[in-house]
């Protein structure tokens, strides 16, 4: 469709929709967060409210257009925008509201972590949730969401308490435990195949300064660590939580300069319990049993300084590839695979981690939400990343292949966030593991005929 076609549109919305026709505009507005994504949509709502999104959903139906939803713009094989479909933008609706007395933040649909992060630390308060600011907080959520607070508060949709939905046939409803609760069920973790989410509440957790800890070990030592961090990891106090990388080291502070440029191995830590000096000297002893640390460095930082700190190295941009698995143990075998593409890692910024989803993660019941892996103990990242188009076969080799030797060691499936573009509709039911069947039966009461297609499908369960 082209752009004199959104005239019924352009009218209907307090937002703008923007077109191939309006040049630089639509250039700028269809670019994601991963550059390897290049795809021409036929238009973008760009929605400033409910009324907006609705208008938006009513008019792809009744005009039998392909539709897609674009939050915070992360998807890592963006899902968020399809070739000569229409996109439903929620940048316009990035607002948070915090009650602190309640302890509660509503949360708009287009918001960034970054925003939630802002708005909640001037009240000593946080809510669980992801490593990058600028990550959208509806997809993140949508597919369970973890991060820096989850082995002390849960997954974010532990901390969520209700969400606002545009259904497909433009209709409005609120999902809770009280209000269609299994659709609130198939929201905490079956991802956006149900509707547009247009605002979260969540419920707030005390956090204020937080200690920052980043420990690096020389590759030779990468045996040693991991069987170390296997052991010492879960059985640690839950306000400790640190994430095992693989990288290439940065070449700025606060890494001395024989460390820049560097492939090492890494744990990225965060103390939630306290923020003193002397205690977090004290919590960190622990870096030094596998092997002396090439460097440590800790701190004391305000949340929102943590939940930056990677934000201005993996800008909007970059070549991405991602893909995910789950783990319950790190066995021998496994620690060969890291050491070797350790070894092997192709760009300065391709990287892996294994970050920790037990402890309070693993206290809610296996059936409670549609996140289907409580009895997972390291949510696995692999992420082949370059500034070069050139490079991008490069680092999509490596990651598949980092990925393809470890699988065999994994759980079987993945966060739903992590998925890679091309993995197929196996490895999604694989990924919702047993509770795919009741994730279909809530797609055929909320969305029978699919049109929320564009995202890790759940196809709705026959009739």
């Amino acid at each position: 469709m082209n752009g004199t076609g959104w005239g019924d549109l352009r009218e209907a919305l307090r937002g703008e929709v923007i077109g191939p026709e309006d040049g630089g505009a639509y250039e700028e507005a269809r670019q994601i967060y991963n550059a390897m994504i290049d795809r021409r949509p036929s238009g973008i709502a760009r929605c400033a409210d409910v009324a907006d999104v609705r208008a938006t959903v009513r008019y792809a139906r009744d005009n039998g257009l392909d539709m897609t939803v674009r939050g915070g713009g992360h998807s890592a094989c963006g899902l968020c925008v399809a070739d000569e479909a229409l996109t439903l933008d929620l940048s316009g609706m990035r607002w948070v509201h915090v009650d602190p007395a309640a302890r509660t933040a509503r949360v708009g649909g287009g918001a960034q972590l970054g925003d939630l992060d802002h708005e909640t630390h001037g009240f000593g308060l946080a809510a669980p949730a992801g490593i990058i600011s600028t990550t959208g907080v509806a997809g993140l959520t949508l597919g369970g969401g973890h991060g820096y607070l989850t082995r002390r508060y849960g997954l974010s949709i532990d901390n969520l308490l209700a969400v606002d939905v545009v259904l497909a046939d433009g209709s409005v409803v609120t999902a809770s435990e009280r209000e269609h609760p299994d659709l609130f069920w198939a929201l905490r973790g079956g991802g956006g195949n149900f509707g547009v989410a247009t605002s979260f509440t969540f419920r707030l957790q005390p956090v204020d300064m937080v200690g920052l800890a980043v420990t690096l070990w020389a590759p030779e030592h990468i045996g040693d660590v991991l069987r170390w961090y296997r052991e010492f990891l879960p059985g640690a106090p839950e306000e400790l939580y640190g994430f095992f990388a693989v990288l290439v080291v940065p070449s700025e502070p606060p890494f001395p300069e024989e460390t820049h440029g560097r492939k090492m191995c890494a744990v990225v830590w965060c103390h939630s319990g306290t923020a003193d000096e002397e205690r977090l000297a004290e919590a960190f002893a622990v870096v030094n049993e596998p092997a002396p640390p090439a460097f440590h460095f800790t701190a004391p930082v305000p949340f929102p300084a943590l939940q930056s700190l990677f934000d201005h190295l993996i800008p909007k941009g970059l070549q991405w590839y991602w893909r995910g698995d789950l783990f319950d143990a790190i066995p021998d075998g496994a620690i060969d695979v890291h050491a070797k593409f350790l070894e092997g890692i192709p760009t300065d910024l391709s990287t892996m981690h294994l970050y920790p989803v037990d402890a309070a993660g693993s206290r809610v019941g296996a059936d409670d939400t549609a996140w289907a892996w409580r009895d997972a103990v390291w949510s696995g990242a692999f992420g082949g990343i370059s500034p070069e188009p050139g490079e991008a076969d490069l680092v999509r080799s490596w990651c598949v292949d980092y990925w393809s030797a470890l699988h065999p060691y994994s759980m079987g499936g993945a966060y739903v966030n992590f998925l890679g573009a091309d993995e197929g509709q196996d490895r999604v039911r694989a990924t919702y593991r047993g509770h795919y069947d009741r994730l279909a039966r809530v797609k055929r009461t909320y969305d029978p005929d699919n049109f929320f297609r564009h995202n890790q499908n759940i196809a709705p369960a026959a009739a």
